[in-house]
């Protein structure tokens, strides 16, 4: 657990980024694609897709950031703050050499093992630098970019709610509502971290970044020195619907009539979820998408796990049948508020 102690100073320099970086959602995206244990079901459509469209020049960035996530990853590459690829590149580029030095040792505690080159790319090898500019590039240009317009319309919204709760409830409610894993007690907030720390501000601030590509809040350290922020990536995205409104404006339709569903889900979980529409039992389930049993069941158990379908046993098999939140997500249409007891 990380605690971070605010003192008066820092409660009045909490601030909350226009945008996500996308250098730093680039690089956060790398990690993800490379395992199936982050983000579940909602970023399955997205990583099968970024991962046919990997070819094996760009398997270099995997060693850059590997599947260990954001505990591996180099700073360097998730401080900077620009509007643009570019001139997010430029900014991590341009940062002082004892940044670079200073992440150089993090990279040597953490991954001893790190090919040479990456630490080479530390101290300033021009060559590497180009090189890992031109891959970085690519890979945002197939695996980011595409959803980039979407979730930058995500971050206005989210920003300008977060402004508005801010003055409803004041930092409080600001702070406490950030996500389920994040609790606020004044003066300390507290979030998961790999090692238990205190980390005092002492009048530094904060700055809040709404971040994609992360689905866990990740708290960072400037290493140039205390004198800056901490920055604090919180996920933007929480439930399936909102992942839905950044992959829907990039699925391929309207030649595919489910394609932001599959943008969602991935296809056979896309067909999995409409071949539900009308109940079935497993074995009717899988004649319906085309294979086996075993491997239907398997799509209703993550669906189900997802909250989109639920299974009722009903004589010796059992039958599948969509919840209100998969009903919602076929129609394409609002997401229903969940039922309040003691209403009708």
């Amino acid at each position: 657990m990380l605690r971070i102690h605010f003192t008066h100073d820092d409660l009045t320099r909490v601030r909350i980024a226009r945008a996500p970086d996308p250098l730093a959602e680039t690089v956060l995206s790398l990690s993800l694609v490379q395992t199936r244990d982050m983000g579940g079901v909602a970023l399955e459509g997205w990583r099968n897709r970024t991962r046919g469209r990997l070819r094996p020049e760009l398997r270099v960035l995997f060693e850059l950031a590997t599947s260990a996530g954001a505990t591996e990853a180099p700073e360097a590459f998730l401080h900077a703050g620009a509007g643009s690829l570019a001139d997010s590149l430029e900014q991590t580029w341009s940062m002082p050499r004892q940044l670079w030095a200073a992440d150089l040792c993090a990279l040597e505690y953490l991954r001893p093992t790190a090919p040479r080159w990456v630490r080479e790319l530390h101290r300033g090898d021009r060559e590497w630098r180009g090189l890992v500019q031109r891959r970085l590039r690519e890979y945002h240009a197939f695996a980011v970019a595409p959803y980039w317009p979407q979730l930058l319309a995500a971050t206005h919204t989210e920003r300008t709610g977060r402004a508005l709760a801010a003055a409803d409830t004041g930092l409080d409610g600001l702070l406490g509502s950030l996500h389920p894993d994040v609790r606020w007690e004044s003066p300390v907030l507290s979030l998961p971290c790999p090692v238990d720390a205190d980390l005092s501000l002492r009048g530094t601030g904060i700055v809040l970044v709404p971040t994609f590509f992360w689905p866990e809040p990740l708290a960072l350290t400037d290493n140039r020195g205390p004198e800056y922020p901490v920055v604090l990536h919180y996920p933007l995205a929480r439930d399936l619907a909102a992942y839905r409104t950044v992959w829907v404006a990039a699925a391929e339709a309207p030649a595919e009539p489910d394609g932001a569903l599959v943008a969602l889900l991935g296809a056979t979980r896309a067909r999995t979820l409409r071949a539900v529409a009308d109940p079935a039992g497993t074995a009717e389930l899988a004649r319906r998408i085309g294979t086996s049993p075993a491997t239907a069941s398997h799509h209703a158990t993550v669906l189900r796990s997802a909250g989109l379908l639920t299974t009722e046993r009903c004589g010796p098999g059992v039958r599948h049948t969509l919840t209100p939140l998969g009903q919602a997500l076929l129609e394409d249409r609002p997401v229903p508020p969940p039922a309040v007891p003691g209403t009708t």
